[in-house]
């Protein structure tokens, strides 16, 4: 991988000179060191040729400390009615061109991400990165009811896009048990973590309420510390007098704990 930095804002009253960081993938092979470092994949901007991936705080199931909670075994009975059958399929032999298919996302996109944050084209360009590798299909005997596109190794699972019949999204809670869903395949199916993209701002809270074994990069390693995480998602909005090393109590315990 070739990581690069991208200067950002300057502040000089607290020498504080932020940058974007990014990771080139030059191969297949570094998917899970990408992901173990923080980073995430990058799709904001369709014309760029290579796949790059984003540093963020990132947030993680570690499954080994994974169970399921009161609220996932409640939502989950709440959809044992659908008779929802899971069916994981490699991109490289599923159709994406089907028609069907592409209405499905089309009118999720239409009504729940919205143009502006999501095209079709964009979408598209989504689809033919390789990274995202399999998947997830829900359904019935009478209807598609959700996809997920995934990006799976022998380690991981990342979550990466979910689309899902909004006809059921609070008579049944569909997005949510599709997270969970997914999460326990990974589970079952021996993977250290499920990866479930990033956590800020308060809309972020619902992940982190639902499930166990959360982790999240903090910019020096994954910290399970949920109640930091609550705190920081809750602050995201508010403007920081400077980044958050210059921000701590006491930066000697934690330059020693590094």
């Amino acid at each position: 991988m070739k990581i690069f930095f991208s200067e950002n804002n300057a502040d000089y009253g607290t020498y504080t000179f932020n940058y974007a960081i990014y990771a080139q993938k030059e191969s297949e092979a570094e998917l899970n060191e990408l992901y173990e470092k923080g980073f995430l994949p990058y799709t904001g901007n369709i014309h760029i040729e290579k796949e790059l991936f984003y540093l963020a705080r990132s947030l993680r199931v570690n499954l080994e400390n994974f169970d399921d909670t009161s609220e996932n075994r409640r939502v989950n009975r709440q959809i044992e009615s659908l008779n929802i059958k899971l069916d994981l399929i490699e991109k490289s032999s599923f159709e994406l061109s089907d028609p069907d298919f592409k209405v499905f996302c089309a009118n999720y996109i239409n009504e729940r991400i919205g143009e502006d944050n999501m095209s079709l084209e964009r979408w598209d360009y989504i689809l033919k990165q390789t990274t995202g590798t399999h998947l997830f299909k829900f359904s019935n005997s009478e209807k598609t009811l959700g996809y997920v596109l995934a990006s799976i190794t022998d380690e991981y699972v990342h979550y990466w896009f979910a689309f899902f019949d909004t006809e059921y999204m609070r008579s049944h809670s569909l997005g949510k048990w599709m997270m969970w869903r997914v999460i326990r395949w990974s589970k079952d199916n021996n993977k250290k973590y499920t990866y479930l993209g990033t956590a800020y701002k308060p809309a972020a809270l619902y992940k982190i309420r639902d499930h166990k074994g959360l982790e999240f990069f903090d910019g020096k390693g994954w910290n399970n510390d949920s109640k930091t995480l609550k705190e920081w998602c809750q602050t995201d909005l508010e403007t920081k007098d400077a980044d958050r090393f210059k921000l701590i109590e006491n930066p000697n315990n934690f330059l020693d704990q590094l």
